[in-house]
C-alpha cells in the first residue's frame, strides 16, 4: 500500500485508480477545485452521474475547514467535441493545517492521474487592488509566493512563465470580456494579513491574497497540466477599509456570486 508521504505520486496514481474505480470513467478531462463558499457554483454544471466523500479515495485526509465538504464529484457535461468528464473536488486542504505540503497537493496530482489535462482552481480572496469590488472574479495571470515552499523536491527545475495558461485565459475572457486579470499572493495564514503586511505585497505588484492555490497550480503544472486560477474577491484585504475581516464574510460573499461563477464554468468547461 502507498505512502502519501513517502510515494506522493504513487498515491495519487492509486488515488485515480479507485476513482475510475467507482465512477466507472476510465479517465476525466479536466479537473476543478472549488474554494470556500464556491459550491453553489456547481449547480450550473448540472446533475453529477457519482459523488464519494474524499476519505473514501487514498491519501485525502478529512476537511477541517468550514466551507470545504470534502465531496468529489464526476460530471458527464456536452462539450464542443463530444462528451467532458469532469473531476470536481468540493473542498481543498490548505498548508496552514499543518498536514505538510503533499496533501494540499495530493487532489491536483490526482486528477492529473486520472486524466485531466486542464485543472482549474477557484478560491475566495482578499483584494489589495483597490479598484476590484466585493464579488468580483478575477483570472489570475500570476502569483508571488510568501510561504517559501514548494511542492517541488530535488533537482525538478520546472518553468512557470506560463504557469496561468494563456490560451485558457483567452477563452474565459471571450466568454466574458469585463473579466480582469491579476497578480495572487499566497499567504499561508491561518493568521491574515495585517494592514503594514498588504501595503508591502501591493508595493510588490499583488492584486489579490489568499491562502491556496499555487502549490497546486505548481504541481499540476509540473505534472503537464494546463492550470485556469479564478479568484473571487469576498473581502477588501486588511486596511483596504479599515473593516475587521472574518471567515463568515467570505463565506457569504462567495455564495452570493456563486450563480455567475456557475454559469461562467460552464461555458468555458464546453470550450474545454
Amino acid at each position: 500500500m502507498t505512502d502519501l508521504y513517502s510515494d506522493p505520486i504513487g498515491t495519487a496514481v492509486a488515488a485515480a485508480a479507485k476513482i475510475a474505480e467507482l465512477t466507472g470513467k476510465e479517465k476525466h478531462d479536466v479537473a476543478l477545485v472549488m474554494g470556500s463558499g464556491w459550491m453553489p457554483a456547481t449547480d450550473a454544471l448540472g446533475k453529477a452521474t457519482h459523488e464519494f466523500a474524499v476519505t473514501d479515495i487514498p491519501g485525502f485526509p478529512a476537511p477541517t475547514v468550514v466551507g470545504h465538504g470534502g465531496l468529489i464529484r464526476s460530471y458527464e457535461i456536452a462539450g464542443a467535441n463530444g462528451t467532458i468528464n469532469a473531476l470536481v473536488f468540493l473542498g481543498r486542504t490548505h498548508l496552514y493545517e499543518g498536514k505538510g505540503l503533499e496533501p494540499v497537493v495530493h487532489g491536483v496530482r490526482t486528477a492529473v492521474k486520472a486524466g485531466c489535462k486542464v485543472v482549474v482552481l477557484t478560491n475566495a480572496c482578499g483584494g489589495i487592488n483597490r479598484e476590484y469590488k466585493v464579488g468580483q472574479p478575477v483570472l489570475i495571470r500570476d502569483h508571488i509566493s510568501m510561504t517559501a515552499t514548494s511542492p517541488l523536491i530535488g533537482a525538478d527545475f520546472v518553468d512557470l512563465t506560463d504557469l496561468y495558461s494563456k490560451r485558457i485565459r483567452e477563452l474565459v475572457k471571450h466568454e466574458d470580456d469585463s473579466l480582469s486579470e491579476g497578480v495572487y499572493v499566497h499567504w499561508r495564514g491561518p493568521a491574515y494579513e495585517t494592514p503594514a503586511e498588504i501595503n508591502m505585497l501591493r508595493i510588490m505588484g499583488a492584486d489579490l491574497v489568499g491562502m491556496s492555490t499555487v502549490p497546486e497550480a505548481i504541481a499540476a503544472h509540473a505534472l503537464g497540466a494546463e492550470v485556469l486560477g479564478i479568484s473571487l474577491v469576498t473581502n477588501a484585504a486588511a486596511g483596504v477599509t479599515g473593516e475587521k475581516l472574518s471567515h463568515t464574510e467570505v463565506m457569504e460573499a462567495g455564495k452570493a456570486a456563486a450563480g455567475r461563477m456557475g454559469e461562467l464554468l460552464a461555458k468555458v468547461l464546453k470550450q474545454l
